[in-house]
């Protein structure tokens, strides 16, 4: 039934009138959706244009936007999307996923500007595949430090230029409009700490490599109020860990468990943040200046030949100015407290991401 539902689907996309499915947005699903709200509310409010939103998530947010304008369809990862991809005919194709045409995702045998936006804070040389940004038009830089990677990337592998936008982050810029309506209540004296646990994934992740048990271990003997907040990937891949840690602690009234990374109230309520190489931890120290107690394992490293360009992964040199680095994987939460950190304007480009993005769309729109 689901895979008719998803044909239907597709058939009803391609049966609008092509001035309908001008702009197209894909999502692989609601975690996913913090990072592109901002850019189709801001087309949608500032404009005629009507926006086409594909998701792969049936619980994703933006499946149930309503607006006169905004059209959605629910399309599974899978064959049918891949067919799709190969066969869509849109003006502007915005994105959050890497590894356009290198993998199963195709690009379209029709034309198509491909523009993609970025769902994280992280290196694009380092912790993504070699040639993960290749096949796109335009890509949305949340700072200087993406800008000097992609170039040295297309001087690096003799790659066309690209259209790079000075976009800005959308999350961050969300993180931070929070942060100013929640009331500014002081916690009593007594009141344990807070310490998020929001570390990246993959085999030698701080939760994957039995580090992350460890390190709740060692908070719950000291009495801190502990949230662990897993990437999706982990919950995914490495449930067993997850549930080793939920099982000894699921019921203490210390510990909480989020699985939903799209939301933010353990970014707020928190003190401060254990991570490992995560963007989560740029998200945290940037948006709501709070410092971050890395756990020492290795970097995370999708594209083994990323020294190649002769850059450092931004995320590895920005740590010592966000937090510190732990010591036997031991995090001192009584030090970290008493960082102060710094702005960190230069590092990103701070604006209106939405309005910014929205008139750059807008404006490739004029060109087809």
């Amino acid at each position: 039934m689901g895979f008719i539902r998803h044909i239907q689907d597709v058939m009803r996309f391609m049966q609008l009138p092509k001035e309908q499915r001008r702009l197209t947005f894909y999502s692989a699903g609601k975690n996913y959706w913090p990072h592109l709200e901002g850019l189709i509310r801001e087309v949608l409010a500032t404009s005629d244009i009507p926006v086409c939103y594909i998701s792969s998530g049936k619980d994703d947010p933006g499946l149930f936007l309503e607006h006169a304008n905004y059209l959605t369809f629910k399309i599974d990862e899978g064959f049918v999307r891949n067919w799709l991809f190969e066969n869509i005919e849109t003006d502007v194709m915005v994105m959050t996923m890497p590894d356009l045409h290198q993998y199963q995702v195709k690009k379209s045998k029709h034309k198509v500007h491909y523009v993609y936006v970025q769902h994280s804070l992280v290196s694009l040389h380092m912790a993504y595949r070699k040639g993960a940004f290749d096949h796109y038009d335009t890509i949305f830089c949340a700072g200087p430090h993406h800008i000097k990677e992609l170039r040295a990337m297309e001087v690096r592998y003799n790659l066309p230029k690209k259209n790079l936008l000075e976009h800005g982050y959308g999350r961050l810029d969300a993180i931070i409009e929070e942060a100013k309506k929640r009331p500014k209540t002081a916690k009593p004296t007594d009141a344990p700490k807070h310490v998020l646990i929001a570390p990246s994934w993959g085999n030698e992740g701080a939760i994957e490599s039995g580090e992350g048990e460890k390190i709740v271990d060692q908070l719950m003997k000291q009495g801190y109020q502990v949230t662990l907040r897993p990437h999706p990937q982990t919950i995914k891949f490495a449930k067993n860990k997850i549930d080793s840690i939920l099982k000894k602690y699921g019921n203490h009234p210390l510990f909480s468990y989020e699985a939903n990374v799209a939301g933010q109230d353990s970014l707020h309520e928190s003190d401060i943040m254990i991570s490992d190489w995560s963007g989560a931890a740029l998200d945290y120290a940037f948006g709501l200046n709070k410092p971050v107690c890395f756990v020492d394992v290795p970097r995370k490293i999708n594209n083994p030949d990323y020294k190649e360009i002769g850059i450092d992964a931004f995320e590895a040199e920005i740590r010592k100015k966000i937090g510190i680095i732990m010591t036997d994987n031991v995090c001192n939460v009584g030090l970290l407290l008493n960082m102060k950190l710094s702005a960190f304007h230069n590092e990103f480009f701070f604006q209106d991401s939405n309005k910014t993005g929205a008139d750059s769309l807008k404006l490739l729109l004029t060109t087809y």
